[in-house]
């Protein structure tokens, strides 16, 4: 038994000296080095997807603006989903104090150009009586052209059909007209209308024939609700409305109406905002200014 068992390790050992002979004997070749393996396909080269920082911009616009930038806003985002924009709306004086009190602002269009320069170191100094400087060096441009419209509620309850009637109605006291405050642009506007026709305001108001508001949306207001028999608006905001224009004023009445922007020297975020302006220069923008009566002008 220990005979068979020394003999059948001797027959196993004698196998597997054999068998590792036979692996050495014959040496495997190498697989010769590529710089691509065969039957590996190249690698396709991704381009790296550069992400934008987000931006928040602020932007301060004249109360009359509201509907066309909310609408250039929503078209401006779609191209630039990185941007947010703030929209703070008002009459351009209670923006403009804004401003001067601190209150974070990238940008500035005003609905007339008395609040910008006020806010224009190189504006003369009776009108930027304060010495402020806000306004970010060559980036101030004119944007805009409104008109400033007589509008009526609807039916025209009173017949009015030109300033002319108005100023008839004024003067025998048989009308009431709504107009925006002395600080607000379209208020400043309606005074050279009231002193080219000779008609105090102070003697007007005392007989209870003028309405005020403080910005032109409230003035737009009065007249849609027919709380008063017309109101001196800007063409603009008459036709956001749907109310009747039944006139406008000429420049010799009352002077152009031009809208300043200009980015402000307190940005964060400079470049966001001149692309922005420039957006509001161009042919996607005029579209909308146009299509509510604004003229660009940029």
């Amino acid at each position: 038994m220990k005979k068979n068992f020394t003999l059948l390790l001797a027959m196993l050992l004698t196998f597997t000296l054999f068998a590792g002979c036979s692996r050495n004997a014959v040496p495997t070749e190498p697989a010769p080095i590529t710089d691509t393996p065969a039957e590996t396909a190249p690698a396709t080269e991704v381009p790296a997807q550069i992400e934008e920082e987000p931006v928040e911009l602020i932007v301060f616009a004249a109360a009359s603006m509201q509907e066309t930038l909310t609408e250039l806003g929503n078209i401006y985002r779609e191209e630039h989903p990185n941007v947010t924009l703030t929209f703070n709306f008002d009459s351009s004086g209670t923006l403009k104090t804004q401003i001067q009190e601190g209150a974070d602002c990238d940008i500035f269009i005003s609905a007339g150009q008395k609040q910008m320069n006020q806010l224009d170191i190189t504006a003369d100094p009776s009108v930027n009586t304060d010495g402020l400087d806000f306004v970010l060096e060559s980036t101030r441009f004119n944007i805009l052209e409104n008109k400033v419209a007589l509008a009526v509620p609807e039916g025209n309850p009173a017949s009015i059909e030109s300033y002319d009637d108005l100023i008839a109605g004024l003067t025998e006291g048989s009308i009431m007209l709504a107009m925006g405050n002395s600080d607000v642009p379209v208020g400043q506007y309606t005074q050279k209308i009231l002193s080219f026709f000779d008609l105090s305001e102070e003697d007007l108001a005392a007989a209870g024939c003028i309405t005020y508001g403080s910005n032109v949306k409230e003035v737009t207001t009065q007249v849609s609700e027919a709380t008063v028999d017309c109101g001196i608006i800007y063409q603009t905001d008459a036709f956001s409305a749907g109310l009747t224009v039944v006139d406008t004023a000429t420049a010799e009445m009352c002077g152009q109406v031009i809208y300043p922007a200009a980015v402000l020297n307190i940005t964060k975020n400079e470049e966001a905002a001149v692309s922005f302006l420039e957006f509001l220069t161009g042919d996607a923008a005029d579209a909308v200014f146009e299509n509510v009566g604004f003229t660009p002008v940029a």
